[in-house]
């Protein structure tokens, strides 16, 4: 974006928010269109320039995180009213899961920040507050695609370093290896040890889930072509993290595609000082219902009805 079109964006947005001009009234101000003030407040919201707090919170939303604490001892829970338009809630999770990580930030010492990929992390990192920490280390916690999606590991961990003005490492290597043998060989490089060492520090994580429909990301581009949803349901998969298949107790399942994962093993998670899931849907309720009982997250960002099924299945 150049400096003339923010500024635009700042306008547009002070004018509308700050001095309750109609949209009428500022395109006539502006010399624009309405339509382009409507779209110039639209990306305002997408890009984090402009931020909604409400003052008051949904009462079902406050309980459900308090039940959730509760009942899988988090240290928190966010839970966002869920939208009539699917295709917003991960811009909704994102937000909320943003602001979680924005305002932990402030308060606490992060050494290492670990990250993800997907729709909804994208999300996250565009609501995360700028800020200038170059003592802090971004490293991506797997491989990446070998096609140039914009959701990639690669892009998703250095985006979250440029906002954080902070360093970044990621694994220059694909999600799976051809076989757990060649995963261990590749591993075993020099050139990814120190990567891996970094990994191994992380203090703080970003992590979505996936699950095994055609949404998923990861089966849609990622999926070793001589592995197969059918198999992975027969050996008990309700979803992925950090392409890892879990059952619905939160496990690794016992499949040979779990040994190929080049990235951190899910089972060493436990030992991440605070692990943030943010996923929503309720294609993702059995995965986000696995990780709750498999005790992955320390903070679970998502939504009400999701939130509300997965409580009924894990319970």
């Amino acid at each position: 974006m150049s400096g003339s079109d923010e500024q635009l964006q700042v306008r547009v947005a002070w004018l509308y928010h700050m001095e309750d001009l109609t949209q009428a009234e500022i395109a006539a101000r502006l010399g624009l269109t309405r339509l382009r003030v409507n779209r110039i407040l639209s990306e305002c919201r997408a890009s984090g320039l402009v931020r909604v707090h409400l003052a008051s919170r949904l009462e079902s939303c406050v309980a459900l995180e308090a039940r959730l604490v509760q009942d899988f001892g988090l240290a928190d829970a966010v839970i966002v009213p869920t939208p009539d338009d699917p295709a917003k809630l991960p811009g909704l999770i994102g937000m909320a899961a943003g602001d979680h990580l924005s305002r932990y930030l402030a308060r606490a010492e992060v050494s290492v920040f670990g990250v993800g990929w997907g729709a909804t992390l994208r999300e996250t990192i565009r609501h995360i507050a700028q800020a200038d920490l170059p003592d802090l280390w971004v490293t991506a916690m797997m491989g990446g695609l070998t096609q140039g999606l914009e959701l990639n590991t690669f892009e998703t961990a250095g985006e979250l370093a440029r906002r954080l003005n902070a360093q970044c490492t990621y694994l220059a290597a694909p999600i799976y290896a051809g076989s757990a043998q060649s995963r261990d060989t590749l591993v075993a490089l020099d050139v990814f040890a120190e990567v891996f060492a970094r990994i191994r520090a992380v203090d703080l994580a970003l992590l979505s889930l996936g699950d095994l429909s055609p949404r998923s990301l990861l089966i849609r581009h990622g999926l070793p072509n001589d592995v197969t949803v059918r198999e992975l349901k027969a050996a008990g998969a309700v979803g992925d993290v950090l392409g890892q298949f879990l059952d619905a107790t939160g496990r690794p399942i016992d499949h040979p595609i779990n040994e190929r994962v080049i990235g951190l093993p899910s089972a060493q998670l436990a030992e991440v000082r605070h692990v943030v899931l943010a996923a929503g849907g309720r294609h993702k309720t059995a995965v986000i219902a696995a990780a709750l009982r498999g005790g992955i997250p320390r903070v679970l960002v998502t939504d009400e009805e999701t939130a509300r099924a997965a409580l009924s299945l894990a319970g």
